[in-house]
């Protein structure tokens, strides 16, 4: 009975696509800043989250880079809802009285 010990080689992750989805919804958290500022864009943050937990969910199962756009475009999307929230909160209470 002989054992084989098989070496497993990691994927050199340079030679792996970059997921176009994260790169979507980079560009898209990079819109969402700017719709705070102009035209209440912010909106397009929902479609961010969206669009990063997606990216997220294709680089673990397609071995693809990107993970930092898609996590970097979260933060985005999630910050700007918060701030959303708090921002509706706040008018809420103050102009009930």
């Amino acid at each position: 009975m002989s054992t084989e010990i098989v070496h497993t080689v990691p994927a050199d992750t340079s030679l792996q696509p970059v997921n176009r989805q994260a790169i979507v919804a980079a560009a898209m958290a990079v819109l969402a800043i700017v719709g705070l500022f102009f035209a209440g864009m912010a909106v397009i943050a929902v479609f961010v989250v969206g669009a990063g937990h997606v990216a997220l969910n294709q680089i673990q199962q397609r071995s693809e880079r990107g993970r930092a756009f898609a996590i970097g475009a979260l933060v985005v999307g999630y910050g700007i809802g918060i701030l959303s929230l708090g921002s509706a909160l706040i008018f809420a209470f103050t102009s009930a009285g």
